[in-house]
């Protein structure tokens, strides 16, 4: 449908609490989820939030192939999660680098769950019920996290741990989130 413009950090749009989709199979949420698709591919990105684009819903969409710019990634699905509710499975965290289309040219070391189960819907309102982990558990708690108007940044415990990419990575090419 369209490629859309992406917000970034210091948009207050970024920091407001997302409403849930009261309503499935409608025009509105297929060319939202469309323009979602379209904007995430066109940006390389391995996920993206509807507040990410201006919109103020509960609807997240990720996905990662073997793909050149994420060389140590497993495969993450194609997966559209409205309404989602996360739950960490045990307390083992791990803190990996990220980075996020909102937050453009700058990483961070973030600590996430390493297990977790993630439930939800999908555009037609089927029930998704999942458990996941590493990558694909990181990569739905970012996505999430814009949900509650929470950005990466705001999770990483040492500023000394986030900068820009070419100051962290010099040479290197690395993916946003």
């Amino acid at each position: 449908m369209a490629v859309r413009p992406v917000l970034r950090m210091g948009d207050p749009r970024l920091l407001q609490p997302s409403r849930p989709v009261k309503k499935f199979r409608t025009a509105e949420l297929q060319a939202l989820i469309a323009d979602m698709r379209d904007t995430m591919d066109a940006l390389d990105g391995a996920g993206l939030a509807a507040p990410q684009i201006g919109v103020n819903l509960q609807v997240v969409i990720f996905g990662v192939q073997k793909n050149p710019r994420y060389p140590d990634a497993e495969d993450v699905p194609f997966t559209i999660l409205v309404n989602p509710k996360l739950t960490p499975i045990g307390e083992a965290v791990d803190a990996a680098w990220e980075g996020c289309l909102s937050v453009p040219g700058m990483r961070g070391l973030v600590p996430r769950f390493v297990k977790l189960r993630y439930q939800g819907f999908d555009e037609n309102g089927r029930k998704i019920d999942r458990r996941v982990s590493d990558f694909h558990a990181r990569v739905v708690q970012h996505e999430c996290d814009h949900l509650d108007g929470i950005l990466y940044p705001m999770r990483i415990r040492d500023m000394r741990d986030f900068g820009f990419t070419e100051e962290l990575f010099p040479g290197e090419e690395i993916a946003e989130e």
